[in-house]
């Protein structure tokens, strides 16, 4: 898969696949709060969220590793929307609980 790609979405019988992306290309270092990290590697990730229509949902999305050169460290990107090591949104993870 092209991380350049725009996004989209994929419609099969039973589930839908939503590809997003970044609309920012730097980040700032968790380490020493320097902005501008360079990126290294994406590896996209499947993450469940709610169902829509009847249908599982899932998003594909970037899971983007920087280099600082200002630190010299590397690090992950944190997603607002789910917990560290997950493969499913804060929202999926209520929804399950208060069902």
């Amino acid at each position: 898969m092209n991380p350049e790609e725009p996004e989209s979405f994929t419609e099969e019988e039973n589930k839908i696949t939503l590809k997003l992306r970044f609309l920012q290309d730097e980040i700032t270092c968790p380490h020493c709060n320097t902005h501008g990290g360079k990126l290294k590697q994406n590896r996209p990730i499947l993450i469940r969220d709610l169902s829509v229509f009847g249908k599982i949902v899932y998003l594909n999305t970037p899971r983007r590793q920087f280099y600082c050169q200002h630190c010299q460290r590397h690090f992950t990107e944190k997603l607002p929307f789910v917990d560290w090591e997950r493969r499913y949104t804060q929202r999926y993870e209520e929804w399950v609980f208060w069902v």
